[in-house]
């Protein structure tokens, strides 16, 4: 049922007094106008600058100026008000903490059950005395959907199409990504994002409407943007894990639904630290053209109480109001590092537990990417079947995944690839990760730029032998590491470590 088909039934039931939850008061107030127009109903609007519109009359004549204040005023005039009229009171939440408009809503909740009148708060917000739970109806009106952003989208190229300096002709895979990616935003957002599309591109164009998303998600302060900056084939190796995303590409479409496949909740990454998994996750949001958010737990958690599990679900709230979109959350098991303490009084199992049942019950299109240097930390409700598509291993590169980071690396810098022995590179940087390749790369270059000449394949060997990499410093784990994920997790490579060939 929709917001306005239950707004509708609600009135026709003679509910006396809804709470309509909403930032979109105009969509809202034409949606109400509709609605008590085919009622036969009159609309007044209220708001504390405004007053109520029109002016309400009785039987017996107007209504006379009265010292009240003006939300005391307001109701008042409900209460005078003949049948058949709906009042619409703007942003009234703040008025509910005065215990006299509290006493009147609850005599006009008992007075307006025999009438055919309705009384609809709105707000952005949801602030509920207890004195008026049972008084009180609560209607979320949720963002255009989108048959509405379709709809929008149409008026808006019939209105522009005789113009010759834009370019409206657009086909029908272009219109879906328009569509599903204005889905998130207001009616407001969504005409002002296409206007500003077509004004800036001439045309329309999905760069423009992420980049009003990136509005939502700062002004959250929760979240953190990230602008993609690579692709999949930015990253070295990791071809069983990259093919299995490559496959899921068109998975958000309708197209993908109507063939019955449900939207991928998620991956988590576990392996050794510098392998690409953070990289990977940039790189999923590019190639599937989505936003990709951040989650930093740290941010999460207050000082007041309450506070953490309040972010927690304003967090997930503001990723599914922007969605689809990829959720990057990096090294996660650090983020819950306190689970199990009892200095905190249970809030990060709380914070905990909120965040596994959204993993668990989400519908919303939010692709969940979850990396984890030490599995474990990591408590095993987190690696159950159901929270992930799939759980994938990290290892450190081989011989031939080397060759292919150097090269991205050395031509990411504007390097002839050519003039470079890349398996001498990859043999001399065994064990190395692909993090710790790119930083030798980068000490041939200072040592090249100072010397006042171009980079040399003696300048890489000479970093890399200088080099302690962290497979040796950290072994031990390392090796625990990989025993662990052998019969837990899907490699991500189809090319097993050295040490595995040379033992075959």
């Amino acid at each position: 049922m929709s917001a306005a088909h239950e707004i509708e039934v609600l009135i026709r039931a003679k509910y006396p007094i809804l709470y309509v939850v909403s930032w979109e008061e105009r969509r809202l107030e034409d949606t109400l106008s509709t609605i008590c127009r085919g009622l036969n109903r009159t609309l007044h609007t209220w708001s504390v600058t405004q007053g109520i519109r029109p002016p309400v009359v009785r039987s017996s004549g107007p209504l006379k100026p009265s010292s009240l204040s003006p939300e005391l005023e307001a109701l008042a005039q409900v209460h005078e008000a003949a049948e058949y009229t709906t009042f619409m009171l703007k942003d009234f939440h703040p008025y509910m903490k005065d215990y006299r408009v509290t006493r009147l809503l609850r005599d006009l909740a008992i007075r307006l059950r025999s009438r055919a009148q309705t009384l609809i708060l709105t707000g952005p917000v949801l602030n509920l005395p207890p004195d008026l739970e049972k008084d009180i109806t609560v209607i979320d009106f949720p963002l255009p959907g989108y048959p509405e952003i379709e709809v929008t989208l149409s008026k808006i190229i019939e209105a522009v199409r005789d113009n010759p300096n834009l370019d409206v002709t657009i086909d029908a895979a272009t219109r879906e990504r328009l569509v599903k990616s204005a889905q998130g935003l207001t009616q407001d957002e969504i005409e002002s994002v296409f206007a500003r599309s077509l004004v800036e591109k001439k045309k329309f164009d999905v760069t423009v409407i992420l980049e009003e998303k990136k509005q939502i998600i700062r002004k959250s302060g929760l979240l953190e943007y990230y602008e993609p900056d690579a692709r999949l084939n930015d990253v070295g190796g990791l071809d069983l894990l990259k093919e299995w995303l490559s496959k899921r590409t068109n998975s958000f479409t309708d197209k993908a639904q109507a063939f019955g496949l449900p939207a991928p909740k998620g991956i988590l990454l576990l392996g050794v630290q510098g392998c690409g998994k953070s990289l990977c996750a940039k790189a999923v949001a590019a190639q599937w053209n989505l936003p990709l958010l951040r989650l930093d737990v740290g941010r999460i958690f207050g000082s007041l109480v309450g506070q953490s599990e309040e972010n927690i679900r304003k967090a997930i709230r503001v990723a599914e109001s922007v969605a689809p979109c990829v959720l990057w959350a990096d090294e996660l098991e650090k983020g819950f590092a306190g689970l199990g303490s009892v200095s905190d009084s249970g809030t990060t199992a709380r914070v905990f537990s909120t965040f596994l049942t959204w993993m668990s019950e989400k519908t919303s299109p939010v692709f969940l990417i979850a990396t984890a240097n030490d599995v474990t930390t990591l408590p095993p409700e987190m690696l159950r079947k159901g929270r992930f598509d799939e759980i994938f291993f990290v290892d450190l590169p081989s011989q031939a995944e080397r060759e292919q980071v150097f090269s991205i690396h050395l031509s990411k810098r504007k390097r002839d690839v050519a003039k470079f022995n890349l398996k001498a590179l990859a043999k001399a940087t065994d064990g190395f990760s692909g993090a710790e390749i790119e930083q030798v790369i980068l000490g041939g270059l200072y040592v090249a730029f100072d010397a006042g000449r171009e980079l040399l394949q003696k300048d890489i060997i000479a970093e890399a032998k200088a080099t302690v990499p962290l497979s040796v410093m950290m072994s031990e784990e390392i090796d625990e590491l990989r025993t662990w994920a052998e019969m837990r997790t899907r490699p991500a490579s189809g090319r097993k470590h050295e040490k595995a060939d040379e033992a075959e």
